[in-house]
């Protein structure tokens, strides 16, 4: 028996911008029907490689493909099988959510019947109910992000790509909507791939981790995976394998040290030393008086 395709499976994914290179030759898979943590620094290139996936940036060098289909010559093919919820929200303000909501659905061929039919449900477990007649332009953050994850959902995608899904938004609602999309990846094999900061996040949602590192792929696979490949116990935090992982372990941990109020031997040592000079200048002084 032939193995499924995978959700995801990328090929020395590269995108320089001038002379910087976001992303460095990625080679991933990530499989169908799990969610996916991509993991990162700031700047580490996740943003970018979910522009690439989704259509929404071309790749500098390498291939992908997203649901078998290559991101570059069957690009519609993905995006119709895809919902996004990018890090800028391109939203239409003059809109309401629930405009919003239909012509998205209308883009990805519902009927006009379907679409009224899954507006409300999105609508009410995403807490919009109450604005969807107001235009966008009056929304705050968390509600723009809770309208940009509805019409990511409304045609029901196999593969969802999310950066940074849940800022901005209150905890009922985040877990609202994770509930939901832990029920699509269980009932219907949907795959989530998304971006985040929060590690205690993705250590509770996440099946599977990549981390990002300066654009090339440091570590991937399951949490406890992960913990032996760093070397840490079985009861580390995901938090410690991420920096042992990207080597960012603080090397001079007195660095803020006038700050935090931690001081080293060589300050306390350099503190004696001007008590020292002082009292010695003050004897002298006294001296010549």
């Amino acid at each position: 028996m032939s193995q499924p395709t995978p959700a995801i499976q990328t090929e020395n994914l590269t995108r320089r911008f001038n002379s910087l290179t976001a992303v460095d030759r990625l080679n991933l898979t990530v499989p169908r029907g799990v969610i996916f943590g991509f993991l990162g620094p700031n700047g580490a290139g996740k943003s970018t490689t979910i522009n690439m996936l989704t259509g929404l940036l071309p790749p500098s060098a390498g291939t992908a493909q997203v649901s078998g289909f290559d991101i570059q010559t069957a690009s519609l093919e993905v995006k119709r099988r895809t919902g996004v919820v990018p890090e800028g929200l391109t939203l239409y303000e003059r809109l309401t959510a629930s405009e919003q909501i239909e012509l998205v659905g209308r883009l990805h061929g519902l009927s006009q019947e379907e679409i009224k039919r899954r507006i409300p449900p999105l609508l009410g477990v995403l807490e919009l109910e109450d604005a969807s007649d107001k235009m966008i332009l009056d929304y705050s953050h968390g509600m723009r992000k809770k309208t940009a994850l509805a019409c990511a959902l409304v045609h029901a995608p196999e593969i969802l790509f999310l950066d940074e899904p849940f800022e901005g938004i209150d905890p009922i609602a985040t877990r609202a909507i994770k509930e939901i999309l832990r029920d699509m990846v269980d009932r219907r094999g949907t795959t989530i791939f998304f971006s985040t900061h929060v590690m205690e996040l993705a250590e509770r949602f996440c099946d599977q981790v990549g981390i990002i590192n300066k654009g090339q792929l440091a570590g991937v696979g399951s949490i406890p995976d992960l913990r032996q490949r760093a070397g840490l116990m079985e009861t580390a935090a995901l938090e410690d394998v991420f920096i042992r992982t990207v080597g960012a372990e603080l090397e001079d941990e007195a660095l803020l040290d006038w700050l935090t109020g931690h001081e080293t031997i060589k300050d306390i040592a350099s503190a004696e030393d001007i008590a020292s000079v002082s009292d010695s200048s003050a004897r002298e002084r006294e001296r010549q008086v």
